[in-house]
């Protein structure tokens, strides 16, 4: 279960800090959440699929120490990531 090059593309262009940066923790961290929302409508739709549903957890839990070391690091740049992405309603 993985997003599309595409998509994928776009999400890197979108939150990009320099050209050629695909590391950065907000990068990181959206392409984390692109993929979380593409398994989440997939386990919507297969509620038995444990196998997904332990890759989902170990994905949110990536999300979250990359989250919680860009707050620690760069406060400014984690707000901004956040309001950007929707996260922490």
């Amino acid at each position: 279960m993985s997003i599309s090059e595409t998509k994928k593309a776009e999400v890197i262009e979108t939150h990009r800090t320099h050209d050629g940066d695909t590391g950065s923790p907000e990068v990181q961290v959206s392409l984390l959440t692109a993929r979380i929302l593409h398994l989440a409508e997939h386990m919507k739709e297969h509620k038995k699929d444990f196998h997904s549903r332990h890759g989902l957890l170990k994905m949110v839990g990536k999300r979250s120490s990359l989250l919680k070391y860009l707050a620690r690091t760069s406060p400014e740049r984690y707000t901004a990531l956040i309001a950007k992405l929707g996260l922490r309603k």
